[in-house]
């Protein structure tokens, strides 16, 4: 039986994923213990800009989420500098040099060229198109051995991205095998909406819905007792990723290029704060790398660099999460 859970943003939509999954029974053996499950899950969000889940308990961490969108936007696999703003990730995708299914490797240049660059080439040629995918999941390198155990510990969840443009608005599609609830589902949101709003922008179009099917939408047992949810009130996005071309994939380059001088473990206080200053015209992008930077301070237990950064954030949306991550 199929499940659809529909909302205006990813928070509401998180919500009623996450009630209806721990109103199910624990039936299935996984890997790591019995687990919650809800098959052929389809969920609509209106819109996508709306894209952060701010009542989750434990809090998101703000500064990942902000760091891998970049890291993937620059087509990346490299996990020591990922690694520096989630520690746990490797607990997870492997103890080792890079990741095997990294999405922004996966999507910009494993199968010899780069999909984001094709797919806006062929939106912007034919808007009408309906041959727009951007794949993921390699059958060659990723389907189980002939025993069915796992290539790797990183096994891509996502297998592709569907674009298509209708009354002017970029309309997504992502199809996953397997999406944890938890751990996973509120980074894919942040991970494949962004991407959405910033195609977006290098077509010059409005955003139309972000639209999810999980094949397997699941919460392991043993973290039934961890989540939860608060009760707070809505808070709004007010900030767009949405840019022309040249100008996004010159400011993620930089931005990308500062994350690696931060993940320096020796790095000083003036260093980090010089970091991040962006300094761009655009402010959303100064309040990305501003709080992507106040991660390292706080990392290094430098408090004051810390509040002093995040004075700087006038997205009051980054704020309020970064406060509730922060007093945990």
């Amino acid at each position: 039986m199929s499940v659809i859970i529909t909302g205006k943003s990813a928070n509401e939509v998180w919500e009623k994923a996450t009630n209806q999954l721990l109103n199910e029974k624990a039936t299935l053996n996984g890997r790591s213990g019995e687990v919650y499950e809800l098959l052929h899950t389809f969920i609509s969000i209106e819109d996508p800009k709306q894209k952060w889940i701010y009542n989750r308990i434990p809090p998101m961490s703000l500064g990942f989420a902000l760091a891998e969108l970049v890291w993937i936007m620059n087509g990346e696999d490299d996990a020591k500098v990922i690694n520096f703003w989630n520690p746990r990730l490797k607990k997870y995708a492997g103890n080792n040099e890079s990741y095997y299914g990294a999405y922004g490797k996966r999507i910009r240049s494993h199968f010899g060229f780069d999909q984001m660059e094709k797919a806006y080439q062929t939106l912007q040629t034919i808007p009408e198109s309906r041959q727009v995918v951007i794949q993921i999941y390699d059958t060659k390198t990723d389907f189980p051995t002939e025993n069915g155990k796992p290539r790797n510990e990183d096994i891509p969840c996502n297998i592709c991205s569907l674009l298509k443009i209708r009354n002017n608005k970029l309309e997504w599609s992502q199809i996953m095998r397997s999406n944890d609830v938890l751990l996973g589902l509120p980074y894919n949101f942040i991970q494949f909406t962004g991407l959405q709003e910033i195609i977006a922008g290098w077509l010059e179009i409005q955003l139309g819905t972000y639209n999810h099917y999980s094949d397997s939408l699941h919460l392991y047992q043993r973290d039934a007792d961890k989540i939860g949810i608060s009760k707070e009130n809505e808070i709004v996005n007010t900030d767009s990723l949405a840019l022309r071309k040249g100008d996004s994939e010159k400011i993620f380059k930089e931005m990308y290029d500062r994350m690696v001088q931060l993940s320096n473990l020796k790095i000083s206080g003036k260093d980090i704060y010089s970091l991040a200053q962006l300094n761009s015209e655009y402010t959303p992008y100064n309040n990305m790398m501003i709080i992507i930077a106040a991660y390292v301070a706080r990392k290094m237990k430098m408090d004051e660099l810390v509040s002093e950064l995040i004075q700087q954030c006038s997205n009051k949306l980054y704020k309020q999460m970064w406060d509730r991550w922060l007093y945990k």
